[in-house]
């Protein structure tokens, strides 16, 4: 397990590691093959490429693989753990250099997604990390997007030179619940993951100062950190979970917290059979109440409770919360602060601010909202009211009219 294969030629690897890596969703599988027809830029192959999105919204593809599936854990819910019956293969690190570098210039990808299985300790597994990233960094000086998984249990330097050299790093939690890793994880710990995930948050904060006042200082994980849970494989309710992303935001200021889809691969007694599948809506639903956590200052306690601790299968949260809260509404559309206009469904964040904007001018009208981007055909559930708005005229008719609309609550 110690020894990198010589063997194998760099197709069948990454063919072998680029599959590997397709349960760690910190970005959004490709998955097609689609060739150049000559009258246009660029290709999309299957193998190791995915899509994620910049800081200022654009959609880019990187390459995602992982540096080795080869692993000294056995944990239960893991395709490449020690004891699954799986095509091993590694990469060293000027191989890595060699793909991304390639893959580049023929206009594929614009960065690089790295994971890695534990290959004898995880000592030696970021090592060879680290030693990538700076070869493709100071030998190859490539520049583009690189997001790399830390290995939990790492030598805190090892992440500390490995941070100066990446866009992006995250720690997998795995699974929302220390009791639920000791029991299908005992290899892992919470504290071997939560401790350099601390490490990261603390020299991300004390970089920004160092940057301030110095502004050629290196900059360390300037995209910040991110992480994943597996949902499905243990009991959590969704309450449970979203009060777990919500603590991991608020004390370890993430930038992102992704939800997984169990997917059983092992059929192993201690996971569930899962007869309809992967919990796809489940997962879809967590997303949804994510994006309100970030972005429309919601909290947890008002989606869910120990009463209620479990998403409606049949409405988005915010409609959800709508739907119970229609003592909010009347919204006047002219008045309401930024905060109460986040809460109507069928207005997101950033029609929220575009109606901030615009009504400074002038009062605004049903023709305005559609103008602006309000979903028209959600948010007319839920009354307006306001001198040009003809929304919410009879708020009692209205409300009667959410009902009918959304009748499954």
């Amino acid at each position: 397990m110690n020894a990198i294969q010589t063997d194998m030629d760099l197709f069948q690897k990454l063919t072998i590691l680029s599959d590997a890596a397709k349960y760690d969703v910190a970005c959004t599988s490709s998955g097609v093959d689609r060739k150049g027809r000559g009258r246009g830029m660029g290709n999309s192959i299957a193998p190791g490429v995915c899509h994620s999105f910049s800081a200022d919204g654009r959609c880019i593809s990187l390459l995602k693989i992982l540096f080795t599936n080869e692993c000294i854990f056995n944990c239960a819910y893991c395709l490449n753990n020690r004891d699954s019956d799986v095509p091993r293969a590694s990469f060293t690190p000027e191989e890595i250099c060699t793909i991304t570098l390639e893959f580049y210039r023929r206009n594929y990808i614009e960065g690089l997604f790295l994971s890695s299985g534990i290959m004898v300790s995880p000592n030696y597994t970021m090592e060879l990390i680290y030693q990538t990233l700076y070869r493709l960094r100071n030998v190859y000086h490539f520049n583009g997007y690189i997001h790399v998984k830390s290995i939990p249990g790492a030598d805190p330097e090892l992440v500390e030179r490995t941070g100066f050299l990446a866009d992006r790093m995250s720690i997998n939690l795995e699974l929302p619940t220390a009791d639920s890793l000791q029991k299908l994880a005992p290899c892992k710990s919470r504290n071997t993951i939560l401790k350099p995930m601390r490490q990261i948050q603390n020299r991300i904060t004390d970089n920004k100062q160092e940057v301030t006042v110095y502004r050629k200082a290196p900059r360390f994980v300037p995209a910040g950190q991110s992480t994943q849970m597996i949902i499905g494989a243990t009991p959590e309710n969704d309450y449970q979970i979203m009060s777990v992303a919500e603590g991991l935001y608020q004390k370890f200021a993430l930038k992102r917290v992704f939800y997984s889809a169990f997917v059983n691969v092992n059929n192993n007694s201690m996971l569930p059979a899962l007869p309809g599948g992967p919990p796809l809506l489940r997962e879809h639903r967590l997303y949804q109440a994510d994006w309100l956590l970030r972005y429309y200052h919601f909290e947890v306690s008002e989606l869910l409770s120990e009463e209620h601790p479990d998403f409606n299968i049949f409405l988005d949260p915010k409609c959800d919360w709508a739907l119970r809260h229609l003592e909010c509404f009347p919204v006047e559309i002219n008045r309401a602060s930024y905060q109460t206009l986040l809460r109507v469904p069928g207005i997101g964040y950033k029609s929220a601010e575009r109606i901030v904007r615009a009504r400074k001018r002038n009062p605004l009208s049903f023709d305005d909202l559609k103008k602006i981007g309000v979903v028209l055909k959600r948010a007319r559930a839920f009354p307006f009211s306001g001198k040009r708005c003809i929304m919410g005229k009879n708020a009692e008719r209205e409300n009667a009219h959410a009902k009918t609309i959304y009748p499954l609550l």
